[in-house]
Parts: structure tokens; C-alpha cells; sequence
């Protein structure tokens, strides 16, 4: 399979015993608070490697670079309107679904910061992979915390975040140090189980679900993450009927370990235009609000075929419509109580490119959203034509 060559090729490129030193950017996100390029960007790592080995590490909190930031960067909307953000920074660099856009702005903020140094790569890791890596390698002890593949990027939360939360008198510069520790010691415990299939496959499964995504300054490497579509991209050379629904978490707390999602989408032809129909459905299944969560406030973009129309909305605030990555899209601000839910409809017309002959339709996978399941509707001709999928990576559905 293409796929699982790709994780083989990029393995062996990167043990390589070719005395070579290789620098790369780790961006960890937390998608428990999700942005539309993964997670909240709440720490980066430089790793160093050599002959295939670790040969140095070093980890900060994004906080602590933010501070050396002396430039005044307008936020994007809705930054200031949600969270009262007045300069943008490392922190909030991953507001694009596009990866390749992210990496850009992540060197940028990290250059502003008077850092400077080319990086061989640029690697986004969401939070969940943790647990998975945990999975492999069984339990470890860091700092007299233990942490397993059920509870550890929950656990961890709770370490850097909570006492913090509940206590503001606490100094928290070094409120994160744990995973400064803790980096190190994941690390070492990859490369000790001996095992090569099984961190392939795990590799292979966090790629292709987008939990981790891969940017490479090497046109060969950048080339092989692309063949597959694991470079994070937005698609630009699809000609057919296109979805992307991104979240950003505007609330600044870790609500998204509880939210839910469905997508119900309709295309009818039947009419002059074809016209589309979406109704996403959030669920907020948290039990109570604490330090960790409130009701869901997020800033939700919808994008879709480049020239289509809005027409009406239920439960979003009216759409800001603009144009970007080669799509048009719909800028939302939604609302999700604690126990509740949200049934969020917009509809709005396509443009004439998209055709009811052959149709064909990608949705692609925001970075950092769990498995979301999906219905297609398709009415043409006096018919209705249904396919349903669950979300893990991008999908494509074929009608004839």
C-alpha cells in the first residue's frame, strides 16, 4: 500500500547514518482546544538529529518565546472580537486549516522572537497521540506522575493546568516544565521498542488521521508527505463539490475533549442552481463546568467551492463570506451549553462548475477533531442518492 511505503521512506530517510545533522521545529497542540491547524499551540521543541539518534532536545512553552515578541501583528478576526487578543503571536500562529501557511507563520513569529536557523523540518503533534504512543511503549514516570495510554494527556493537563487555574497567585513560567522532562524520555522510549512494524503503523494511523502533520523543507521528502496528502494542505487541485468545516476554539479552555459532532450535508439539483444544504450537529457531553471546561464558543469557517452564495443560517451568527486557499468560505461564531446541543444550518447556493453528472465531492478533515460521521444527500432528476462514512481522515464520495 502507497501509504505504508511513504512511512517506510520518510523512516529511513530520517534514520539515516549519513553524519548529517538534522534540525527540526515540533509544534505540540493541544486539541482538547482545538484551532483550525490542530490543537492550541502551548509548547514547540528543537530536536536535533544525527545517524538516526536524538542528539539534543530542548522544549519551551510558547508563552515564554511570546514574551521576547516585541512586534505588534494585527490578530485575525475573531481573536480580538471573542478573546480581546490585540497582537498576534506564536501562540496563535496555527489559525489556517492550511498547514504549509502555519509553518510559515509559526518561523515568522519564532523569527520575531530573535530566534533564527533553518529548519530540515516543521512537525505538528497533537495531544492525543500521547495516549497512543503510551500505547506502544507501556506506562512511564516522570516526576512521580504516572502516565498511561488511557490517562495521559488528561493527567498531564491537570499537572500544568489546574492548580494554576485554581490558584493565580502561583508563578507559572515554569508551570510546564514537566514536559520538558517528559519529552526526552517519550522519546528515548520510542527508540527502545525495538519494534519497527508496530511504530510504523502507529506513525502511519496519526498521519493519515491528521494528528500529526509533516511540512519538509527537502522537495523529495515534501514531495513523498504530498503524494499521500499528509502535508496538512488544503486541496486545491479538486474539481469536484468540496466541504471543510474548521473550529476555533474561542472559550481558552479544553472543551473539545467533550464536543461532538455529526454533518448531515444535502445537494439538490433539482432546481435552476444547485443549491447545498448543511446541518452540523455539536454535542458539549460535558457533565459540569470546572477549570478545564465551559460551554463551547467557537469560531467556526465553513469552506466550500470557490463562488458560492450564502442564503440562510440557523443557530450561527450571519456569515462573514470571503475568499482564500482557493475556496469561498463562511466565518460563524457558534454556541454549545454544557449538556446540550447545537444544530447549526446553512445553506447556500454552488456555483455552475459543480456538475449533478458524475458528481464527486471531498471533505476534508480539520487536524485534531476525533471521528465525525458524515451523510451525503445527493437529489437529482426526481431522485435521492445517500452514502454514509465515518470521518477518520478525508473522504471522498463518487456519485454516477
Amino acid at each position: 500500500k502507497k501509504e505504508l511505503s511513504v512511512v517506510n521512506s520518510l523512516a529511513e530517510e530520517l534514520t539515516k547514518k549519513d553524519e548529517k545533522t538534522r534540525t527540526f521545529m515540533l509544534l505540540l497542540q493541544n486539541n482538547m482546544e482545538l484551532r483550525p491547524g490542530g490543537g492550541f499551540l502551548g509548547q514547540y521543541a528543537i530536536i536535533k538529529m544525527k545517524n538516526g539518534e536524538v542528539i539534543s532536545s530542548a522544549f519551551e512553552d510558547a508563552n515564554l518565546l511570546d514574551q521576547r515578541i516585541t512586534a505588534k501583528i494585527q490578530t485575525p478576526y475573531p481573536f480580538e472580537k471573542m478573546m480581546q487578543l490585540k497582537s498576534w503571536k506564536f501562540r496563535d500562529s496555527n489559525f489556517s486549516p492550511d498547514f504549509p501557511t502555519n509553518v510559515e507563520k509559526a518561523k515568522y513569529f519564532y523569527r520575531l522572537a530573535g530566534r533564527g536557523g533553518a529548519f530540515d523540518g516543521v512537525i505538528a503533534i497533537n495531544a492525543t497521540v500521547l495516549n497512543d504512543i503510551l500505547a506502544l511503549t507501556g506506562p512511564i514516570t516522570v516526576s512521580g506522575v504516572d502516565f498511561n495510554s488511557s490517562n495521559a494527556f488528561l493527567k498531564l493537563e491537570e499537572v500544568v493546568e489546574k492548580k494554576y487555574i485554581m490558584d493565580p497567585e502561583l508563578d507559572t513560567q515554569n508551570r510546564k516544565a514537566i514536559m520538558k522532562t517528559m519529552t526526552p524520555i517519550v522519546i528515548e522510549r520510542l527508540f527502545q521498542v525495538g519494534n519497527i512494524s508496530k511504530i510504523v503503523e502507529l506513525a502511519h494511523k496519526e498521519l493519515r488521521n491528521k494528528n500529526i502533520q509533516m511540512n519538509f523543507s527537502d522537495s523529495n521528502l515534501q514531495s513523498l508527505v504530498s503524494s499521500v496528502y499528509w502535508d496538512g494542505k488544503v486541496a486545491t487541485d479538486w474539481g469536484g463539490d468540496y466541504l471543510m468545516a474548521v473550529d476555533a476554539n474561542m472559550g481558552a479552555l479544553k472543551t473539545d475533549y467533550y464536543i461532538k459532532r455529526s454533518i448531515n450535508y444535502e445537494i439538490d439539483f433539482n432546481g435552476e442552481k444547485p443549491v447545498a444544504t448543511l446541518n452540523m450537529n455539536y454535542k458539549n457531553t460535558a457533565p459540569y463546568g470546572d477549570w478545564r471546561t465551559s460551554d463551547y464558543h467557537s469560531y467556526l469557517r465553513i469552506y466550500v467551492p470557490q463562488g458560492a452564495k450564502f442564503l440562510e443560517r440557523k443557530m450561527i451568527s450571519t456569515p462573514i463570506t470571503n475568499n482564500e486557499l482557493g475556496k469561498t468560505y463562511f466565518g460563524s461564531t457558534l454556541h454549545v451549553l454544557i449538556g446540550g446541543e447545537t444544530n447549526i444550518m446553512i445553506k447556500y447556493e454552488l456555483p455552475d462548475t459543480i456538475s449533478k453528472d458524475e458528481y464527486r465531492m471531498l471533505i476534508q478533515k480539520q487536524s485534531g477533531v476525533g471521528d465525525v460521521p458524515v451523510k451525503i444527500t445527493v437529489k437529482k432528476d426526481g431522485e435521492e442518492f445517500v452514502q454514509e462514512q465515518t470521518m477518520i481522515k478525508d473522504l471522498k464520495f463518487e456519485f454516477q
